[in-house]
């Protein structure tokens, strides 16, 4: 007859401790870039059967709801090198700026995956297959992420969360005001803009006379942007924005049409130091499907 004592030692050994259990267990950054990884690689083999989901997942492309393994999931092929990751760990988000290849030609992919208790419940994406879809596209300047965005900062000049979504959310402010100057928006001397891989200002800015330096250069007033927090990732100093430009920022063949643009800023140091976006152009008025209800 086994002891007492015996029994206890099974019953613990076959029972899994509270702590390290896969529902419980924490999703750090390595787990949240994991999700990226295999979220990527199953849509590159159209296997979303690959992908951890929860039973009560919800997905959207291009602001439509789809079920995963639709739209992007019929077509998409091998993956690009170029991939910028933002990682918010508190929040349980893992995101990503991608280029993969659609029937021979390269397209840009905005993913933003919700993980909860190791699976994903929410997947928003955004994709842009050419130059009329991204009013602004230059795919010469996509093979591989910049220094200044990849950059890991020194923990000591990392801002707080709240910090740093105050500093990013001056870009929008003088979006709406149509001056950088007046909404005094922090940015670095060296700081940059990329929009669909072109340089839209900084140092060595072409487009327009005067883009050498972002706090100055010419903007539209965009009165009607609207705009949400998407995810803050504190260690490497990113905070990524969803913007509707809203109406005036298009022109031409797409004046009644709207800019929608996932931006992400680095910000240590109380500045910003780098922006990059891709984005799409889309009806006005649109809703994204995701937008804080009122």
């Amino acid at each position: 007859m086994r002891t007492a004592a015996a029994l206890v030692a099974i019953f613990l050994l076959a029972t899994p401790h509270p702590a390290t259990t896969q529902s419980t267990a924490a999703c750090d950054r390595e787990c949240l870039r994991g999700f990226i990884d295999r979220y990527l690689n199953a849509l590159s083999v159209h296997k979303p059967g690959d992908v951890p989901v929860s039973p009560k997942i919800r997905v959207t492309e291009d602001t439509v709801e789809i079920k995963l393994g639709e739209g992007l999931w019929k077509t998409a092929g091998k993956l690009d090198p170029y991939r910028i990751d933002i990682l918010d760990v508190r929040e349980g988000i893992a995101g990503t700026h991608a280029i993969l290849e659609e029937n021979g030609n390269r397209i840009m992919l905005v993913a933003r995956l919700k993980v909860e208790n190791r699976q994903i419940t929410e997947v928003e994406t955004q994709v842009t297959r050419n130059a009329a879809e991204s009013a602004i596209l230059d795919m010469s300047n996509l093979n591989v992420p910049t220094a200044a965005i990849t950059l890991m900062p020194d923990r000591a000049k990392l801002n707080s969360r709240a910090e740093a979504q105050k500093i990013a959310e001056g870009y929008p402010a003088g979006l709406k005001a149509g001056s950088f100057v007046t909404a005094d928006t922090q940015f670095a001397s060296d700081a940059y803009r990329f929009e669909g891989g072109r340089q839209m200002a900084g140092s060595g800015c072409k487009f327009l006379a005067g883009c050498e330096n972002i706090k100055t250069q010419r903007i539209p007033k965009l009165a009607g942007l609207t705009y949400r927090v998407a995810a803050v990732d504190e260690e490497a100093g990113m905070v990524w924005l969803r913007l509707d430009f809203g109406p005036g920022s298009l022109m031409g063949a797409n004046a009644d049409k709207s800019l929608n643009v996932w931006e992400i800023f680095k910000v240590w140091g109380g500045q910003i130091h780098a922006v990059e976006a891709f984005m799409k152009v889309m009806p006005q008025n649109n809703p994204s499907g995701w937008d804080p209800r009122p």
